[in-house]
């Protein structure tokens, strides 16, 4: 998405934006996977400007340690990518900043695995999706020597996994005791009680009980803090 427009020589998404903000019936727009070097402060700037833009930003980082990430032939390193962070908790009030890590990529030794740990835990994160390297034949990757055995990307994997559910938790639990709006996704049964769920603007998964509330619908709730398996209980906001 971050090249959108560059096959026809300019950079077209910022206007594209733009325009859709400008249609009624439009409540909400958020943006997928972006690539950090679209972050600048110009886009920034403007996209603060858009009310109807979520601040909920899903920036690839695939690796926290630089070495792995040259190795990935990624054109950033996690210096570059920490001040992407920085910008956007300027022009945002708490933005949600989501990301994809890659462990057991070819030649990932402990020391760099721990370099990347420590660099996931310095950034952040509203939520990681965390995903084994798949050695997919073709590709420079799989040819590269010293391929991690699975076990070891297992083990990883998980440590990541239960680093990435502690910071959800704590980006989800400093929303308890506010008003926030909710858009209705989905109605499901937990505990023996049909809750209307959705998510507010940041993306953090709400649940109500679904009494009178129906699918697709915004409603303002009251974050009670409480949680039922992964969806934080509200009230409905009188």
């Amino acid at each position: 998405m971050s090249s959108y427009g560059l096959d026809r020589g300019e950079e077209r998404l910022m206007p594209l934006i733009v325009r859709l903000c400008g249609i009624d019936g439009i409540d909400r727009i958020r943006l997928g996977s972006l690539e950090p070097r679209i972050i600048t402060e110009e886009f920034v700037k403007t996209l603060a400007k858009e009310e109807k833009v979520c601040p909920h930003f899903h920036l690839s980082l695939q690796s926290g340690c630089d070495s792995v990430l040259r190795r990935m032939n990624r054109k950033y390193t996690t210096g570059e990518y920490l001040e992407r962070c920085d910008m956007l908790r300027y022009y945002f009030k708490r933005p949600a900043i989501t990301t994809d890590v890659i462990v057991g990529f070819p030649g990932e030794s402990e020391e760099e695995f721990g370099i990347t740990r420590s660099f996931l835990e310095k950034a952040a994160f509203a939520q990681m999706h965390i995903f084994k390297y798949s050695r997919r034949e073709g590709t420079a990757a799989a040819r590269m020597p010293d391929q991690v055995p699975e076990p070891v990307k297992a083990a990883r994997s998980e440590i990541l996994i239960g680093l990435g559910e502690r910071m959800k938790a704590d980006y989800g639990a400093g929303f308890a005791g506010t008003v926030q709006r909710m858009l209705t996704e989905e109605i499901v049964s937990a505990g023996g009680e049909a809750y209307a769920v959705g998510h507010n603007e940041r993306y953090v998964k709400l649940a109500v009980k679904s009494t009178g509330i129906s699918v697709n619908q915004m409603v303002d709730v009251l974050v009670s803090g409480k949680k039922t398996g992964d969806m934080i209980l509200c009230e409905i906001r009188d």
